[in-house]
């Protein structure tokens, strides 16, 4: 997938629903949650409220949740298809097409393995009217998703952050294999933090880079914690939403990654801020 296909692609599968409902998902008074306060929200809050979306192709809905203390919505996909051929609009055909929910829970998993808890936000098993699910949380003070920015060409106030943001970006969908990443599902809040959603079409088998040239910087911690990765700590995280093979593909591909930045040296790694 060629790199303006990344970026400026609108097929909008997770978030069509975001845009449609509108950016205010935080109730005024909510307070901050931890990342495992929100896990624990997401799983066992009470549903009060759905709303579906018409224009979105995985079934994605809306959800307002609340445990009599605190109101916030979540976004639900129960998209499940495995396929052993799919042909894209561009006429690419894909072998072993798979688009499911679980690769949204399986990537947040691996993001928080990683030290990425501030990248993707929290996704987790749960039923919806009968059907597994991902319940995902609901962005707070969303503003715009990455096609807006740019079909708007707003420029992001401070370009050093958001360079490593988006190359920190550009290591996780490499390292997942989530060939469907495209500018809808980066999403910008008021403090032009991004925000990556619908990993649903990542982790293949694939033992090589889907595309090596958007490889160019890496946080040096982040670095780190790729090379401790094994299939143990993987397995344990990740199943049973990833398989045996799609692991094995993984480390391959973290093999690749590390590789490639070992080779470039010093340079090409840097200290990126942390979100509180």
């Amino acid at each position: 997938m060629n790199t303006n296909r990344r970026r400026l692609a609108t097929s909008g599968t997770f978030l069509v629903a975001l845009l449609a409902w509108g950016p205010n998902s935080l109730r005024s008074d909510t307070p901050v949650l931890t990342i495992d306060q929100q896990e624990t929200f997401l799983r066992t809050a009470k549903i009060i409220s759905a709303k579906g979306n018409k224009k979105g192709v995985t079934d994605t809905v809306r959800v307002t949740l609340t445990d009599g203390k605190i109101t916030h919505d979540a976004s639900v996909q129960r998209i499940y298809e495995h396929k052993q051929t799919y042909q894209l609009s561009s006429g690419t055909t894909i072998l072993n097409f798979k688009d499911t929910y679980e690769d949204n829970i399986a990537a947040w998993k691996l993001a928080r393995v990683l030290g990425l808890g501030d990248l993707l936000p929290p996704s987790v098993d749960r039923k919806y009217q009968g059907q597994s699910a991902s319940f995902t949380w609901y962005i707070d003070d969303f503003q715009m998703d990455e096609g807006d920015r740019i079909a708007k060409k707003i420029q992001p106030p401070d370009q050093e952050s958001w360079a490593k943001q988006i190359n920190v970006m550009h290591v996780f969908d490499q390292l997942i294999y989530n060939w469907d990443s495209n500018a809808t599902n980066l999403l910008i809040d008021k403090q032009w933090r991004i925000w990556l959603i619908d990993q649903s079409r990542s982790f293949r088998t694939d033992r090589s880079l889907q595309d090596p040239k958007m490889l160019s910087q890496c946080d040096r911690a982040l670095l780190a914690r790729l090379k401790t990765l094994d299939e143990a700590t993987l397995t344990k995280a990740l199943r049973p939403y990833v398989s045996k093979d799609e692991i094995k593909g993984l480390l391959a591909r973290r093999d690749l990654i590390v590789k490639f930045f070992d080779a470039k040296g010093e340079g090409a790694l840097f200290d990126r801020p942390l979100w509180h």
